[in-house]
């Protein structure tokens, strides 16, 4: 009886088998992969039917090439703003150290334009209490112009302030004209107008403008003499306020020498990034027992 059975369940067997064919059915595993056959271990038929999860899919060239970091856009970045391409290019120390200097640098060159902008303040208010444009006039047409005050009527006006009092217009001509006799051939500029910078500039500049000052007032002054202590003091203060300026103009350009050098250095570390060693996860099918099973695939490549 079991005999019987054995030989029923082997003829059923091959009945099944010769029905089939010589060439069991296949499947595809996916696009472009050859065709599956199925080798009657359900263990491999069932991997390779079903493949990996997506995350283990096989890397592709463009993939790949989705990593690769522009020098031109890490150029770019960092000329704006000095270690932004570091860190596209995912070099995160250059970031900081670059990012450090150019706040450093603008910090520094503030500090000096305000120590600059204040030194400027207390020039100017020096120079508004010790020299006078009506000392400079008075000395002027009294020594120097030519036919005296009569030949320049309104050159003195009345007013609250001392640069109120003085017809601007008239001064200037005066200079010109003291310019032209020998004497007076130091006089090698105009006054420009009160409050300006160049105002601030010539009256402690030029020994023309010494007798303004009120330290040398009943004191005779020709070109050569000793200028007055309070001329200077005075431009050795205005010195003192350039020297700030100087100094944060300087920080200025250092700064944008740091936009250039990290635009280099960020195009450098992207292409740098591009030829250095990456590595991926994907899959691959491999033949087993005359089908394919698809296996994890760990890759390390050198460059892109």
């Amino acid at each position: 009886m079991n005999i019987s059975a054995s030989l029923l369940v082997m003829g059923f067997v091959a009945c099944t088998s010769a029905a089939a064919g010589d060439h069991p059915p296949s499947v595809v595993l996916r696009d472009g992969a050859p065709p599956v056959v199925l080798s009657g271990n359900a263990r491999i038929d069932f991997t390779a039917l079903h493949g990996f999860p997506a995350i283990f899919q096989e890397g592709t060239p463009d993939a790949l090439q989705d990593q690769r970091k522009s020098p031109w856009l890490a150029g770019g970045l960092s000329v704006v703003l000095p270690g932004a391409g570091e860190f596209y290019s995912g070099s995160y120390l250059k970031t900081a150290a670059f990012l450090a200097v150019e706040a450093a640098l603008w910090i520094f060159a503030y500090k000096y334009d305000q120590k600059g902008n204040r030194q400027t303040d207390f020039f100017q208010n020096f120079a508004n209490a010790h020299w006078s444009v009506v000392n400079y006039a008075t000395y002027a047409v009294q020594n120097y112009a030519p036919g005296g005050l009569a030949n320049y009527p309104g050159l003195f006006m009345a007013g609250s302030k001392p640069w109120m009092q003085v017809n601007w217009a008239v001064l200037n001509r005066m200079e010109s004209d003291i310019a032209q006799t020998t004497p007076g051939m130091y006089y090698s500029h105009n006054l420009p107008a009160y409050n300006t910078q160049q105002y601030y500039e010539l009256i402690g500049k030029y020994p023309q403008f010494n007798q303004g000052w009120d330290d040398v007032q009943g004191k005779a002054f020709t070109y050569g003499d000793q200028l007055s202590a309070e001329s200077l003091w005075y431009m050795g203060q205005r010195g003192q306020a350039n020297t700030y300026y100087t100094t944060a103009s300087t920080f200025v350009a250092i700064a944008l020498v740091n936009h250039v050098v990290s635009a280099v250095d960020a195009a450098l570390t992207a292409g740098s990034y591009n030829r250095g060693l990456h590595a991926s996860v994907g899959s691959q099918a491999v033949p087993s027992y005359g089908g394919l099973v698809a296996v994890p695939v760990f890759r390390l490549a050198w460059g892109m």
